[in-house]
């Protein structure tokens, strides 16, 4: 007997019936830059269509994404000034700490994640506190604890360390026993962030982020790290950029089977939607494609600022 794998193509309807990876609103995590001001919608050159908000502005993109199905955002703040200690990352009345709070009151049920960071906020532009010209790793960590605190006081549900500092994970978790910690496990030292450090202002004044930051080339390390970030406490892993990365996602969840989260990342961005303007490709169907790519992979959710479009792509 022949086997016809094409009968189960014929059709839309069928093809929808045995769909393996299904991709939902429910999926899918809105990014936003958040800024002082009021009425402030700043263009963001080099990603079409996102800006850098103002509150009351962040508030009301926010409502329209709730409406999309999207019930998830992530914050980054751009603050009035930077200092050598990145201190307004933890001031009770930072940018993003504003933001919390206003979006907390106007979508109670929003899950808001805090980016838990310090090169928004610092003039040099690293991760943490220099020694040097070298970011010093456990001076980093006391100053990572009380940005995440004032986030989680501010009403965040979800705190997510990025600058890669080793133990940074525990040291949350020692701080906030009940707070659900999402990790950049596995974030790699990528040229595909260029846009994004447009849009945060956080361009290193000097050198570059590798000495924390992960190899491209490293698999296993990526393994090890996630490993450890589980051990110290995380609750959901994440591996960022996504689709350069796909075989990690794969690896770590086949590995571990934890809740885990994928960065479709500004560059990634970027990419499509010049191409799209041009008419190279089509983009929603690329976007959904891409999308689909890295749930397939083994990511739960997705952190992209394809969100709100894709939500009303989706059926």
């Amino acid at each position: 007997m022949k086997t016809r794998l094409r009968n189960l193509r014929s059709t839309l309807g069928i093809r929808k019936l045995v769909r393996e990876t299904q991709l939902s609103p429910d999926d899918l995590v809105m990014p936003y830059f958040a800024r002082p001001g009021k009425g402030v919608r700043a263009p963001i050159a080099s990603m079409p269509g996102q800006f850098q908000l103002s509150v009351d502005e962040l508030v009301k993109e926010a409502k329209g994404l709730v409406k999309t199905g999207v019930g998830s955002v992530i914050l980054f703040g751009i603050p009035p000034s930077k200092d050598p200690k990145g201190t307004g990352a933890s001031a009770k009345n930072g940018i993003v700490q504003q933001a919390v709070r206003a979006l907390k009151d106007a979508l109670p049920d929003l899950v808001v994640i805090t980016d838990v960071c310090m090169c928004e906020y610092t003039d040099h532009g690293h991760c943490g506190i220099l020694r040097g010209k070298d970011v010093d790793n456990d001076a980093t960590l006391p100053h990572l604890q009380k940005i995440a605190r004032s986030h989680v006081e501010a009403g965040a549900d979800i705190v997510a360390p990025s600058g890669m500092m080793d133990g940074v994970v525990g040291a949350l978790r020692s701080a906030l026993p009940r707070t659900t910690i999402l990790s950049y496990a596995a974030k790699y030292a990528s040229a595909f962030y260029g846009p994004f450090r447009e849009a945060a202002g956080s361009t290193p004044q000097f050198g570059d982020r590798q000495a924390y930051q992960m190899d491209v080339a490293n698999g296993d390390e990526a393994l090890r790290e996630i490993d450890l970030d589980l051990q110290e406490g995380a609750d959901i892993i994440m591996v960022k950029p996504a689709l350069a990365y796909l075989d990690i996602i794969r690896r770590a969840k086949e590995k571990f089977g934890c809740p885990m989260a994928a960065y479709n990342v500004s560059g990634e961005y970027a990419m499509i939607k010049a191409a799209g303007e041009r008419g190279w490709i089509d983009e929603k169907r690329v976007v959904l494609e891409a999308l689909t790519s890295i749930k397939r992979a083994g990511s739960d959710f997705i952190l992209t600022y394809f969100a709100r479009g894709a939500a009303q792509w989706i059926t």
